[in-house]
């Protein structure tokens, strides 16, 4: 139990520590795990940007990820998308739908600068949790293709099969539990208040000198 995505980011640093030094990038997922990417960033000396990617919600079960799409539009979907009932009309819908939000969140997030370019970089990627994976995974993918030196993903918690899943996807996983009962990212931690777009904004221009 982690007593809220502050607490998790500094456990993390403990845990990245020998990247310290070698100008990462450190780059949180919106929104939870914005303030994480910046609290790991200002302790590993590093810049701190942000991935934009949106999970693809399951038919009737919006909190239930069937998969995920990135920023280019690239698709990864869980191999039960199907069984939950999402057909091709349904997913090619639900894709338009989180590429707008994720124009959008470009657009309100960076609007004053370019995003941080990862090539040649060690690039740390945070999430505040995995339950399926689907969005991190197509957060790696994006990455990837823009050529870092050396890509992680980096999680205070995560079922052992997603880490699994998501292992092929980066170079390095840094997971601080695996535990064997889990139902949601947030039965992990004490305080999982929502953190809004305004937040993320003010961390981001804060550190862009906005």
């Amino acid at each position: 139990m982690f007593a809220d995505r502050i607490a998790a980011a500094e456990q993390l640093v403990s845990a990245l520590a020998q990247y310290k030094g070698q100008n990462p990038l450190i780059l949180g997922i919106p929104r939870g795990a914005v303030p994480m990417a910046c609290v790991i960033a200002d302790r590993l000396e590093g810049d701190v940007d942000v991935v934009l990617v949106r999970k693809l919600r399951a038919p009737g079960s919006p909190e239930f990820a069937i998969g995920a799409v990135d920023e280019s539009g690239w698709t990864h979907l869980d191999a039960g998308a199907g069984a939950a009932g999402a057909n091709q009309a349904y997913i090619a819908a639900e894709k338009a739908a989180q590429l707008n939000t994720i124009a959008a969140r470009r657009k309100l997030y960076t609007a004053q600068r370019a995003s941080i370019d990862p090539a040649g970089r060690v690039v740390i990627v945070v999430d505040d949790g995995l339950a399926t994976g689907a969005t991190m995974i197509a957060a790696l993918h994006a990455l990837r293709a823009r050529k870092p030196r050396r890509l992680i993903c980096a999680v205070p918690v995560a079922p052992a099969q997603t880490i699994e899943r998501v292992r092929p996807c980066c170079d390095e996983i840094v997971c601080l539990e695996t535990p064997q009962t889990f139902y949601a990212v947030g039965q992990f931690y004490r305080d999982f208040r929502q953190v809004n777009d305004d937040e993320v904004v003010a961390l981001l221009s804060a550190r862009s000198g906005g």
